[in-house]
């Protein structure tokens, strides 16, 4: 079934009204800036279908089987990964150490294993001839034992694939000779390129498998947010130049304290003033996906919380939506995702929930994808069916210097 939502419907809903609500960044401010007087591609820009699916639980048979619901409501996978190399970007900021709510990570903050699996089944079924699973970590341990202490069935994960997988750590080189260099599209809302592990650019297909949660401070992450984690720690982390890092991106990414090791890429002529969080991150955010282009959006919203994207944020809960949402072009698939969560994607900068810059239109802003809702065909379960408010009344913005504990584990 094939749903179409005008932006009137959105707003009468509730869609949009929580994005009415300033703030507090000054839109004189924003409209000033020079990353708001290049071109404007957005009418230009692609809109492709999105599928959202029910998943009950994370019971493997269901979530395969809404997964590859999904997946053929769009195309199917066998067109794209047949004979490929295919890279999967998790989401698992902050790290395995906290429980939210007295429940593991990836019943909450991190993308399920069970949802890992079924994707590297799928993925694997339809021919692909090997898989990356990528993350950056804060251990120096190899990724398996990291995911094991978290409770991760290795075992299970390695044999849907048929044995094609391949667990990398992306925090540095890892085992490659030497970084890629990726350029961003347009030159770079605030870097212009990114060296990165090398397993980013040698894969055929690229997909990002995230969370459907709220960020402290861009807002929203998902499919697009989710590659925040891609610059390795061991050049943009606290302590770079570092190959052996355990170290975060704060210093560098999020406020501009430092500046990136020599022969890393620094920031473009208008970099934003140190310690700018809000235009920061998302315009970080921004560059990533101009750098590294997804191929397919994977979300999972089966259970996950608000308020931020882990328990180091003040106020987060836990929430299930039970949903799973997949997409081609990952722009449009984020802004269905803001819809389904009861935020408009098309929200103004310093608009509720984007604390600061709203990296999705920032996207649509260079032709990325289209990010209204309208224009944005849904397949399966209609936004209005699958509707899960996440902040039906606004709440503080939370700053921070504010978390309950060390900034550094906040990262994707």
């Amino acid at each position: 079934m094939s749903h179409k939502v005008s932006r009137r419907e959105l707003l009468a809903h509730g869609l949009g009204a929580a994005g009415l609500l300033a703030a507090g960044l000054p839109l004189q401010a924003a409209e000033a800036d020079p990353a708001y007087t290049r071109p404007d591609r957005s009418k230009d820009a692609p809109s492709l279908p999105v599928a959202i699916q029910r998943c009950e639980s994370y019971e493997p048979p269901l979530v395969r089987r809404a997964l590859d619901a999904a997946l053929n409501l769009v195309g199917g996978l066998r067109p794209l990964v047949e004979g490929k190399t295919v890279a999967v970007k998790m989401n698992l900021t902050g790290g395995p150490g906290q429980k939210l709510a007295g429940l593991p990570p990836h019943r909450t903050y991190h993308v399920h294993p069970h949802v890992v699996a079924a994707l590297c089944a799928a993925v694997h079924d339809a021919g692909a001839r090997r898989i990356y699973l990528l993350e950056s970590h804060y251990s120096r341990k190899r990724p398996e034992e990291v995911y094991a202490a978290a409770g991760w069935d290795i075992p299970m994960i390695d044999s849907a694939s048929g044995g094609t997988v391949s667990w990398e750590d992306t925090r540095n080189r890892g085992r490659w000779p030497k970084y890629s260099r990726l350029k961003v599209a347009w030159g770079g809302y605030l870097y212009p390129s990114f060296d990165v592990n090398s397993s980013y650019e040698k894969t055929d297909v690229f997909i990002s498998l995230a969370k459907l949660k709220d960020h402290a401070q861009a807002g929203v992450t998902m499919a697009v947010k989710n590659l925040f984690g891609m610059p390795p720690t061991s050049l943009y982390g606290g302590d770079a130049p570092n190959e052996e890092t355990t170290h975060y991106r704060g210093d560098i990414l999020h406020f501009g304290k430092k500046k990136v090791p020599a022969g890393v890429p620094g920031e473009v002529e208008h970099a934003v003033a140190v310690g700018d969080w809000r235009k920061r991150v998302p315009r970080v955010t921004a560059d990533c996906f101009g750098a590294r282009p997804i191929d397919l959006a994977v979300i999972d919203g089966i259970e996950t919380n608000r308020g931020g994207e882990g328990p180091w944020v003040e106020g987060v809960e836990p929430l299930a939506p039970r949903l799973l949402l997949v997409g081609r072009n990952a722009v449009c698939t984020d802004a269905i995702c803001c819809a389904v969560m009861g935020y408009d994607p098309m929200a103004d900068h310093g608009q509720f929930p984007f604390q600061g810059d709203n990296h999705l239109k920032l996207l649509a802003r260079m032709g990325a994808g289209v990010i209204d809702p309208a224009q944005i065909e849904v397949r399966g379960v209609s936004v209005r069916q699958a509707l899960f408010p996440f902040n039906p009344q606004r709440k503080k913005v939370v700053h921070p210097l504010s978390y309950r504990r060390p900034f550094a584990v906040s990262l994707g």
